[in-house]
């Protein structure tokens, strides 16, 4: 499966910049099928591939640093 076959919205790159609690918000909201995750910059996440799911990657300062995408 791939990025691709998934519904729905499935990038957030105007995110990037933007505070992280209010990029899950946004992101859930524009694609209600996938769960948005805050990840700490530095922690280990699992690599299995899902339609339902964005990592939200923020740094210390709980900002997004990378472009949030289904995955």
């Amino acid at each position: 499966m791939s990025v691709n076959e998934c519904e729905g919205k499935k990038s957030w790159p105007e995110l990037v910049g933007v505070d992280g609690k209010v990029a899950e918000g946004r992101i859930e909201k524009e694609n209600p099928l996938v769960n948005a995750i805050i990840v700490p910059d530095g922690s280990s996440v699992t690599f299995d591939f899902r339609c339902d799911r964005v990592w939200v990657w923020v740094d210390k300062d709980g900002i997004v640093k990378q472009i949030p995408i289904i995955g």
